[in-house]
């Protein structure tokens, strides 16, 4: 069998044995996070706990339905279970954005179009539509299309061929290219068109400020973001309300958006792989292309990046997925995204649990067939080649998954304040799991909730350095480590040891000592079911 960590080429998914496909699937050490859509289905307290022992890292609260009113219900469930199970679990604020939407309807809840006919879209989102004209709410639509153009509806259902625009009615004639029923204020996507709509709505901007600031998520998901001016935007938007803590994932949804992708990555925290409303836009056939694009150039910024939307989406309904979907997921993975989300499948399946439980399998699965020494050199030599040289904290990240890799190691050790040398471990892609130690609750989280194979500790205090790594290194020794096992160890600027890696050698006296800091649960230094959580 060849290892997946050696350095000579050779075709990919050599040491994929038949026995790799036998054999029962680990899920003890997911690098690659999951991200699930809170709804109906899974919000109790005991469907929490269930999409957690399934393997939710994230929980994403969708703005685009519900009040603040539910949501902060279900935040507030979240954090209490969390609490009682010692799981540092981030969440996602997902705005609901600018839209194009059409009308409501003079009768009816439902208008049945015919192939081949004419119908006229008017700008004037008073009007009670019907199959012959139909209110549209984005106001200059007759000034942004063009005859030829294609307008999508409902995702894509309906499909309308643009014949005329009059400009002073504000009125677009089109021709219905297939039969279609659809109900009222159904989406619309205008392909290859530069739509003039505010970054963000004035409900996007109360979301924001009022919930997901004053309730301290950890991430915003930003729809539809276009530019970089976009992203710049948000972070004032945060920072003048104290959000300033909380990182943004920009999610790319529109042609604008990808073709000012290299600009928005280097502004935002994070990116979403939004293929829903990108496959409106863009030819379907393209959207696999543009998720490989948009994934490569975020690892190389060492930016988180989530793909989404469809993975599982049979599972809405059934308890099995396609064989389709988790190739999906298994080529996201392969693809270098940090994580994978699942939206309908949690908010509104009775299968929620079964998804998450998929997932994790799934990713686990590709993980395994991938050879992380090569991976960690293209990561190195491309950084390289498109800058020119490492930063100093890049270098000593580069060089702990290196050393982890060349020594065996089974853990990396992480302290960091804010979570940034975490970020940069994560971004050389390590075979094994990383464990972040850090004082920071927020940084806890979002590390733990979207750096790729990072688990995360929370302690009191990193400046007593050598009691803080002789207990952790005990306890770990009691959640798995053997004698002679080894471990590297590095730590940010903010910490007693200042950007150094060691390297360690579990020892006897690991093993057999006494220590009485965290004996009873919680303790002077960080919370024993946290660790504990993490090997788990």
């Amino acid at each position: 069998m060849i290892a997946n960590t050696g350095s000579a080429p050779r075709l990919q998914g050599g040491f994929i044995t038949l026995d790799t496909v036998k054999n029962k699937t680990d899920v003890k050490n997911r690098r690659t996070k999951i991200v699930c859509t809170m709804g109906p289905a899974s919000w109790s307290k005991e469907g929490l706990g269930k999409l957690m022992d399934a393997g939710m890292n994230v929980a994403r609260l969708n703005f685009s339905h519900g009040d603040h009113e539910a949501h902060g219900a279900t935040l507030a469930r979240l954090r209490e279970v969390a609490a009682e199970k010692s799981r540092n679990i981030a969440v996602l604020l997902d705005t609901k954005g600018p839209e194009i939407r059409t009308g409501f309807f003079a009768e009816g809840d439902k208008i049945h179009l015919v192939k081949g006919e004419s119908i006229v879209l008017t700008s004037d989102y008073s009007f009670k539509g019907d199959a012959k004209k139909l209110a549209c709410s984005y106001p200059t639509l007759a000034t942004s299309v063009k005859p030829g153009q294609q307008i999508l509806v409902a995702d894509g259902s309906l499909v309308l061929t643009v014949l005329s625009c009059d400009e002073v009615l504000g009125e677009v004639s089109c021709r219905i290219e297939n039969n279609a029923s659809i109900g009222e204020r159904k989406n619309m996507n205008l392909p290859g068109v530069v739509v003039d709509l505010p970054t963000f709505t004035e409900k996007d901007v109360h979301d924001i400020v009022e919930f997901g600031i004053r309730k301290g998520v950890e991430f915003i998901a930003a729809s539809f973001i276009r530019k970089a001016e976009d992203v710049r935007k948000l972070r004032k938007l945060l920072a003048d309300n104290g959000g300033s803590r909380i990182k943004i994932i920009s999610k790319i949804e529109n042609q604008e958006g990808l073709e000012n992708y290299e600009e928005i990555l280097e502004e935002t925290d994070a990116v979403m792989v939004a293929r829903g409303d990108l496959g409106m836009e863009i030819p379907a056939c393209k959207v696999f292309l543009a998720q490989k694009y948009m994934i490569r150039a975020a690892n190389i910024a060492g930016k988180p990046v989530i793909t989404a939307t469809q993975m599982l989406e049979s599972m809405i309904t059934n308890p099995r997925p396609t064989r389709a979907e988790c190739s999906d997921v298994a080529n996201a993975v392969y693809d270098g995204t940090d994580a994978v989300m699942l939206s309908g499948e949690t908010a509104n399946s009775p299968h929620f649990e079964a998804a998450v439980t998929v997932m994790s399998r799934t990713c686990c699965e590709a993980e395994g067939s991938r050879n992380y020494n090569l991976l960690h050199q293209s990561i190195r030599n491309t950084i390289v080649m498109k800058y020119g040289k490492l930063t100093v904290g890049e270098s000593i990240a580069s060089s702990a998954v290196k050393t982890s890799i060349d020594v065996g190691a089974k853990v990396i050790i992480v302290l960091s304040d804010s979570g940034k040398m975490a970020g940069y471990v994560a971004k050389f892609r390590p075979s094994i799991p990383v464990l972040m130690v850090t004082a920071n609750l927020v940084a806890a989280r979002q590390a733990s909730g979207l750096l790729l194979g990072m688990h995360t500790i929370l302690v009191d205090t990193l400046q007593k350095t050598d009691t803080l790594l002789d207990e952790l290194l005990h306890e770990l020794t009691h959640a798995g480590l053997s004698e002679g096992d080894t471990v590297c160890i590095m730590a940010g600027r903010m910490t007693q040891m200042k950007e150094q890696l060691q390297v360690f050698t579990v020892g006897a006296k690991d093993m057999h000592s006494s220590h009485g800091h965290i004996q009873h649960g919680g303790g002077f230094f960080f919370s024993r079911g946290l660790l504990l959580s993490y090997s788990a």
